[in-house]
């Protein structure tokens, strides 16, 4: 039986006499964007009189999730609310329930709710816990401030996940991430309402998970750095508290170095293994042919099953190389005697040992592409890191999935990118059926280039993006609003201690080595990491390379990059006669001297220094923008030779330098080509203007400088 809560907050002041909120087109900061929202007249006001209470059969996380709500709310409208104990409440927050929640959180728990705020009043009503937990994140969200008054307007929201599975991996094994750092993810994770933490929680370049049945696998493949069980459980309740699921990885046949560093006779071939350094695919793999290797997974894993709660064990399962297996006389052999044709068969043979063993300890199996082979037990489930075509087979074949490729954060995509990936395309054509198999997704954030200093602004605020992804209707797609309701809801993430934006300044401060730093701060917030998997190549990198250059500062998407296109794009919209270029050019007229106050502050820093060709480019593009705004103004094209000169300029901007591109110059392009194509532009109307550039840049201009 479902268990049903009502949740009422109930103030005692009322809305401003006459004070309205339009109708219901008007826009909301909310992320997740909820299914349906409705406003209503009036609001309700917040002052000290505001307090939340409880009664009836609470659950512990509605009742820690209500103290979480009071303190926040203190913090936003400072307000020091009245007393949270009921007897001294003027208003009160009414907990009524039949039924406490489940024990161990499951991914078919209903997560939905409704929310009504009134002149008078706020409602809460959700059929379980985790309903609630949603609803007051949504709820926290929707508090303003005018004139120094809290309030909060009157709506009506009918919300619930479109997925049940909606996650965010964290890999502590390429380089280490403290139990601090897990738990501030846990607490941003819970604002945008994601519910399951992937702990990858082995791989070649470590075992981070202290086993006492099995010592050697932490003690010698850990270099010391280890989750205790004690933390482990700490973590557990700290993410349950927030209705968050925790789902461990221990990666197996292959990246399984951490594996035999400590225990060499899991191996297909004799050792000794030492621990990797580096990043790529490796060798080494257990052995699936020895009943002994699956002994000592069946006390391994029925230790974890009994330390972690959850159905679901992770084994990893990808990029298992044959190397060792071909090697070794005693596999080529097994897979003789067995019908056994290639590495794929028995690795296929070893995923069915490994479910046999997780069933017996009460566990369901998730495992990458990999694993995937129709004779595979139904109970199986499988994350696609190759794409939403390997999920529908997966769907189509009746196992449950959720998809990872699209939503690789540590490959520094746009949050665009991210957001306009989905689970199911609109191009889908899975049967109703097979739709079913779709759990959600997880955003995966890799460890190669992310430190306990860096890890949030590689995560916040573009995992808030591909949160919206899995819980909004699939109809919410509008990249601009996104983008807006994302710097609102990035403020919501400081506010539960997400460092997303906090490290920025004092990274910059050590670069300048006590120098002034808004010069450098000018070029950081106008450069980007280069994308994908660029920088492992562009750099030799081990797990004990530092992490404090300008492109670890640097964020993953430059928002001043993306204002200046959106500038340009409103320049170009306008009527002739109302165009203003004026912030334009003061933009690009500081883009053009900056250089002169950056570059003896860089000459002097050994870490920044390798950004001074940046800094001469970014002054270059201002310099050449400045001279396409006159181009446009007066209505003729330039000549020839500041054609070539431009392109000069552009093609030097488009190399990346330092692992670093010149997210100014997409903006830039933009505007020379409409220096050189103006008099074409002037046959046109103001609003084709935008729609012309952009197709003629696609068709011609380099990538670099697509809209």
């Amino acid at each position: 039986m479902k268990l049903a809560l009502a949740l009422t907050l109930v103030a005692l002041s009322s809305a401003a006499p006459g004070w309205s909120l339009p109708g219901s087109t008007e826009t909301h900061d909310l992320m997740p964007a909820p299914e349906r929202v409705e406003w209503q007249q009036g609001r309700l006001g917040l002052d000290t009189r505001f307090s939340i209470a409880s009664r009836g059969a609470t659950d512990e996380r509605v009742d820690a999730a209500l103290l979480r709500t009071l303190t926040r709310l203190e913090a936003r409208t400072g307000l020091r609310l009245a007393p949270r104990d009921r007897a001294h409440a003027h208003a009160i927050m009414v907990l009524e329930a039949r039924e406490p929640g489940l024990p161990v959180q499951a991914v078919s728990e209903d997560e939905s709710y409704e929310l009504t705020v009134t002149p008078r009043q706020v409602r809460l009503a959700a059929p379980n816990p985790l309903g609630i937990l949603r609803g007051l994140e949504t709820f926290l969200q929707l508090v303003r401030l005018e004139n120094g008054r809290a309030f909060v307007p009157a709506v009506r929201i009918v919300d619930g996940p479109r997925f049940p599975w909606r996650g965010l991996l964290v890999d502590p094994c390429r380089r280490w991430q403290p139990i601090e750092v897990i738990k501030r993810a846990l607490d941003a994770m819970a604002a945008v309402k994601l519910d399951v933490l992937h702990w990858h929680l082995s791989d070649d370049q470590g075992f981070r998970m202290e086993s006492k049945a099995f010592p050697r696998l932490h003690q010698a493949a850990s270099d010391g750095l280890f989750y205790t069980q004690d933390q482990v459980r700490d973590v557990i309740a700290h993410a349950r508290l927030r209705g968050i699921r925790v789902v461990p990885e221990f990666d197996m046949p292959g990246h399984a170095t951490s594996w035999l560093v400590g225990y060499p006779e899991l191996g297909s071939v004799p050792g000794p293994f030492t621990l990797v350094r580096q990043w790529g695919i490796f060798d080494a793999a257990l052995d699936p042919t020895r009943d002994e290797v699956y002994a000592f997974l069946d006390g391994f894993l029925g230790e974890m099953a009994g330390l972690f709660p959850d159905a679901y064990l992770h084994i990893g399962g990808d990029e298992v190389t044959p190397r060792q297996w071909n090697a070794s006389p005693a596999a080529l052999d097994f897979a003789y005697r067995n019908g056994l044709t290639d590495a794929a068969d028995l690795q296929a043979h070893f995923n069915h040992r490994v479910n046999e063993i997780l069933a017996r300890h009460g566990k369901r199996m998730v495992g990458w592409d990999e694993i995937l082979r129709p004779e595979l037990s139904k109970d199986v489930v499988v994350q696609s890191w190759r794409g939403a075509a390997s999920l529908a087979r997966a769907a189509d074949l009746g196992f449950d999935g959720i998809l990872s490729n699209g939503y690789y954060l540590d490959l520094m995509s746009p949050a665009s990118f991210h957001y306009l990936n989905d689970p199911i395309p609109l191009s889908s054509t899975l049967s109703p059926d097979a739709r079913k198999h779709v759990l959600g997704g997880e955003a995966c954030m890799w460890g190669e280039f992310v430190s306990p200093e860096t890890i949030d602004s590689r995560l916040w605020p573009r995992a808030a993006a591909i949160a919206e992804r899995f819980w909004s209707p699939a109809q919410v797609r509008d990249v601009e609003d996104m983008y807006r309701r994302l710097e609102a809801v990035s403020g919501h993430l400081e506010a539960v201690g997400a460092q997303h934006r906090a490290n920025y300044a004092p990274m910059l401060r050590r670069l300048t080595g006590g120098q002034p730093t808004e010069p450098l701060q000018l070029l950081a917030d106008l450069v980007e990491p280069v994308k994908g998997y660029t920088r492992g190549e562009m750099r030799a990198y081990t797990s004990e390379t530092p992490l404090d250059r300008l492109v670890d500062a640097a964020r993953p998407e430059s928002p001043a990059a993306r204002r200046f296109r959106s500038a340009v794009n409103d320049l170009f919209a306008a009527a002739t006669a109302a165009r203003n270029d004026r912030p334009l050019r003061e933009v690009l007229g500081r883009w053009r001297d900056n250089h002169g106050l950056l570059d003896p502050v860089l000459a002097t820093s050994p870490l920044a220094a390798e950004a001074r060709s940046l800094s001469r480019d970014l002054s270059a593009l201002g310099e050449v923008g400045l001279q396409a705004l006159e181009a446009v103004a007066s209505g003729h094209a330039p000549p020839r030779a500041w054609r070539e000169q431009a392109e000069r300029v552009l093609e030097r901007a488009q190399k990346p330098r330092a692992e670093l591109e010149l997210a100014a110059l997409p903006g830039v392009g933009k505007l020379v080509l409409a220096a050189l194509e103006v008099e074409t532009l002037q046959t046109l109307p103001p609003g084709e203007w935008n729609p012309w550039l952009d197709a003629r840049l696609k068709q011609t201009a380099p990538s670099s400088v697509e809209p």
